[in-house]
């Protein structure tokens, strides 16, 4: 099995740690420019790294609260449920110098796929960095789907197993900054 690995993001101006097994979204299909998604081979597990411009009207819990709610948005959820947020200690992030603030969000929201009329509920957990000095605010989601019924994660399968809250705070922890161009002049 793949081990976890540090992946360039954003044509190398960061990297993060990602879990065994990740797949490059982009290598499927378009992925806008501010995103990078990786999905697991094997649930429908998703991880996303969004650039987003910085929210400066809402601060602190609220501004975790208002990117949740935007993703539900733009994902067409019926229903969004925040379950906790808490702020995230700046001292155990790789961007601890870059970033004034950081909240990490757990919750529901009741999406449906794409063509498909039945809504499941999806668990988001999200971390918020906030990046004030570049105008950006760092939005990194991981997505779990209720499990698949069709998927085989039984004891003989050498498909990696499903990520957990583990590998997502790997993630969020390990994210660097290579290059600050990527935001433009300053």
């Amino acid at each position: 099995m793949e081990p976890s690995r540090n992946y360039p993001l954003f044509g190398g101006a960061f990297s993060s740690i990602l879990p065994a097994g990740a797949i490059d979204v982009s290598d499927l299909r378009p992925v806008p420019d501010n995103q990078e998604v990786f999905c697991h081979p094997v649930t429908d597990q998703s991880l996303i790294v969004e650039l987003l411009e910085l929210q400066a009207h809402v601060r602190g819990e609220a501004a975790a609260r208002y990117h949740f709610e935007d993703v539900g948005g733009v994902q067409g959820a019926r229903a969004v449920q925040v379950e906790s947020v808490q702020p995230l200690n700046l001292e155990n992030l790789a961007l601890r110098g870059y970033c004034q603030e950081a909240w990490v969000l757990s919750g529901k929201q009741q999406v449906a796929k794409e063509n498909q009329q039945v809504a499941k509920d999806v668990t988001l957990n999200q971390a918020l960095l906030r990046l004030p000095q570049y105008q950006t605010d760092l939005l990194l989601t991981f997505n779990q789907p209720p499990p698949d019924n069709r998927s085989s994660l039984g004891p003989g399968n050498l498909s990696p197993p499903p990520w957990n809250l583990g590998d997502f705070e790997q993630l969020v922890t390990s994210l660097t900054l290579h290059d600050p161009n990527i935001f433009g002049p300053q």
